[in-house]
């Protein structure tokens, strides 16, 4: 669910990479004053992107301050706050609660388990705050829980419920840009959704788990069509984000929605055709 909407670090400037590091950091900085360790073990890449999606659109102000980080401190960072970093922060803590307890009752893991009983009630705070995301999210993983029982292929509809969640997510509010935001993340959520299903077949196939790709497969031509699927889903989320009025921050938020999100295909596919020349050989 987590770990594809990442930067390339290799196509940023070294202003950029300290301002994408400066949300990072707030983000993580933030976790960590409002929902102490546990929540700030939630941090990653995807809710960073929030962050400066919602901050660039909205022309927010950020605080900055100087900070030397304990697991990087050979040198010092700009860290940065403002309203949708906290926004974010909220929307990590709902998320990640709600996948370990999907993931308890699907699976069974206990290290979901644990995890979903520390920040039980750091996501009551969120709750309260957001009753309505949070009904709407629950209902999404409700019927793909559902889905997934019953062993469903229809990608369309699997990755559209997680399309409705991410949706639910960029749409910060009520207004004018509610419509845009929600279909760039309608998109970017199917894409989330299949590429997380890509990545994890092969191992799906060896536990005997639920994976929609799982006939598909083993047919000729697999990688090259799901990379066209992947490709559909994120011009449809691209469109959406360039007909939104964001000029700072617009940069960085093309180097990950057109390059960075590919990061993980690309190791997967490589990794893949080096295990079929192995094998060949």
């Amino acid at each position: 669910m987590f770990g594809y909407v990442m930067v390339n670090k290799q196509k940023l400037s070294e202003e950029e990479n300290d301002t994408y590091l400066g949300f990072y950091c707030g983000l993580c900085d933030c976790l960590h004053q409002t929902y102490g360790r546990s929540g700030q073990m939630a941090l990653n890449f995807d809710m960073t992107f929030l962050a400066i999606l919602l901050s660039g659109l909205y022309e927010c102000e950020v605080t900055s301050k100087e900070y030397r980080c304990p697991f990087h401190p050979t040198k010092k960072r700009n860290l940065f706050h403002n309203v949708m970093i906290e926004y974010a922060s909220d929307m990590t803590i709902l998320l990640t609660y709600l996948k370990c307890e999907d993931n308890w009752e699907d699976e069974r893991k206990k290290s979901s388990y644990i995890y979903q009983k520390a920040l039980k009630k750091k996501f009551l705070q969120v709750q309260a705050k957001y009753p309505d995301k949070v009904k709407k999210i629950r209902e999404v993983l409700e019927k793909t829980h559902l889905l997934e029982e019953e062993k469903c292929e229809d990608i369309d509809a699997l990755a559209g419920l997680s399309g409705v969640m991410l949706g639910e997510i960029l749409a910060y509010r009520e207004d004018e840009w509610k419509g845009l935001l929600y279909e760039m993340g309608d998109y970017l959520g199917r894409f989330i959704y299949i590429m997380d299903a890509y990545e994890d077949v092969e191992k799906d196939i060896s536990k005997n788990c639920f994976n929609p790709f799982i006939k598909s497969y083993q047919k000729c031509g697999f990688d090259e069509r799901i990379k066209n699927i992947l490709e559909l889903m994120i011009a449809r989320s691209s469109d959406a984000f360039e007909k939104l009025p964001i000029l700072e921050y617009a940069n960085i938020l093309r180097n990950i929605i057109y390059s960075g999100v590919w990061a993980r295909y690309a190791m997967v596919r490589k990794k893949r055709e080096d295990d079929k020349d192995g094998r060949s050989v």
